[in-house]
């Protein structure tokens, strides 16, 4: 097979250059648990690194909604968190 354009079925070289990509995009703390495992092992990795940035991303939303609420509006603090936030 040729690449995925003349057929929908994706071959065992396109997989593992797809696994290697994945593996890239996870922190070298994780991509160590994981050695030269399965695909399957990857992709359960990738899935609870995921959830734990998503704990990671409410946890922080959590922090800052505290920090502003004992923060006056007007400040130049409040001014710089809201400048962040645009970006």
């Amino acid at each position: 097979m040729s690449g995925r354009g003349s057929s929908s079925r994706i071959t065992d070289e396109e997989i593992n250059e797809l696994v290697t990509k994945l593996q890239s995009l996870l922190p070298e703390s994780r991509r160590r648990n994981i050695g030269r495992a399965s695909a399957s092992k990857l992709l359960k990795e990738t899935c609870s690194y995921i959830k734990s940035l998503h704990r990671d991303v409410d946890d922080l939303s959590d922090r800052l909604s505290a920090l502003m609420a004992t923060m006056d509006a007007n400040s130049p603090q409040a001014d710089i968190i809201r400048s962040l936030l645009r970006s």
